[in-house]
């Protein structure tokens, strides 16, 4: 498995890593995605580590808990061959201090994943969600006690916009406190929207993309076909209502220029779409997630070959979309190259 450097950081981080939003599913949402319990988790971190993937993602909202307790029993025993990242600020309960980032919050929130992970320290703790009722200062200054006292190694924020991230940084220069160096965006062939602001913020200011819903909250597994309804039983009549809108067309268009590609390289739908992903700049690595080990597999080989030119561009060409003011396309038109230096990966 290749590595990639997080960001801008000495961290070196697998191009894949595990998502384990599926241990202890429990509700409408993550109950949908799975209930893997500890025993089924030790395998599929078993065959993780057989192919090197060894970054492993959660957070403290995911079933109120439930995946960190999972994770971290899995993960016993060979906490020093692995890297644990995990987020919080979404509500955990309904108390006045269970959601933000206030310091109250994250020192709490801290050790009490700490404990569920069982583990001594947090190699990535990132923010779920944006807080603008606790000031940028408070939050900082938390973090940075964090990891003075060896309880985080690295800090990263998730789903934040350009501004928010830049007035972080800005006040983490400002008073030399830790800077993000990682960003989790949902990034897919169907949703491309990290690229007009994100993905070049990333570049200049050095936040490594962890990419989350890489193959576009489920509908891009391969088993949806234009023209054919939903299978039978399909988690994508849960799921899919949670992500962004899709129209159908632009859907399956991708879907069927996945198809093709797919033909050409031997390769699975699923398998195209998250290597494209992996030829993107600023991607630090891609969080794949399975219920099962044969979803694990299938994942697993999105890797280890190489997309030609030919078939990048005929992704790219089915999965563009118009950019929103100000990012027009004539901004890349021959003239204004200046405006624009290229991204960097």
């Amino acid at each position: 498995m290749d590595t990639r450097l997080l960001g801008r950081s000495g961290l070196r981080v697998p191009v894949l890593s595990f998502g384990a939003g599926t241990f202890g599913g429990t509700g409408p949402l993550f109950g949908a995605w799975g209930t893997t319990d500890v025993e089924e988790a030790r395998r599929l971190v078993d065959i993780c580590l057989e192919a090197g993937v060894t970054l492993f993602d959660t957070a403290d909202v995911y079933s109120n808990g439930a995946s960190e307790d999972v994770l971290g029993a899995a993960l016993k025993g060979r906490r020093d061959n692995v890297l644990i990242s995990t987020k919080t600020g979404l509500p955990m309960g309904d108390g006045p201090n269970d959601a933000g980032s206030s310091r109250f919050r994250l020192i709490r929130a801290v050790e009490q994943a700490l404990r569920r992970l069982g583990t001594d320290y947090i190699d990535l703790l990132q923010l779920h969600a944006f807080d603008a009722a606790t000031p940028m200062e408070e939050v900082l200054s938390a973090l940075d006690a964090l990891v003075r006292d060896g309880k985080v190694r690295y800090v990263g924020i998730s789903n934040f916009s350009g501004w928010q991230i830049m007035k972080a940084l800005a006040v983490a220069d400002r008073y030399g406190w830790p800077r993000y160096v990682a960003h989790q965006v949902y990034y897919s062939l169907i949703g491309r929207d990290y690229e007009w602001d994100l993905m070049p913020l990333g570049d200049d200011q050095g936040l490594g993309a962890l990419v989350w819903s890489p193959l576009g909250w489920g509908r891009l597994t391969g088993k949806i076909r234009r023209g054919l309804p939903l299978p039978e039983g399909s988690r994508l009549h849960d799921t899919a209502r949670y992500g962004p809108p899709v129209e159908d067309e632009h859907l399956f268009r991708v879907v069927d220029a996945l198809e093709n590609v797919a033909a050409e390289t031997g390769k699975t739908v699923p398998q195209v779409a998250l290597n494209w992903l992996t030829t993107r700049p600023t991607v630090s690595s891609v969080i794949i997630g399975a219920r099962n080990e044969e979803q694990l597999r299938q994942n697993l080989g999105a890797v280890g070959w190489t997309l030609t030119a030919e078939q990048i561009a005929t992704l790219d060409a089915a999965s563009a979309v118009t950019a929103p003011y100000p990012h027009f396309p004539y901004r890349r038109q021959e003239g204004f190259a200046r405006l624009d230096p290229p991204i960097a990966g």
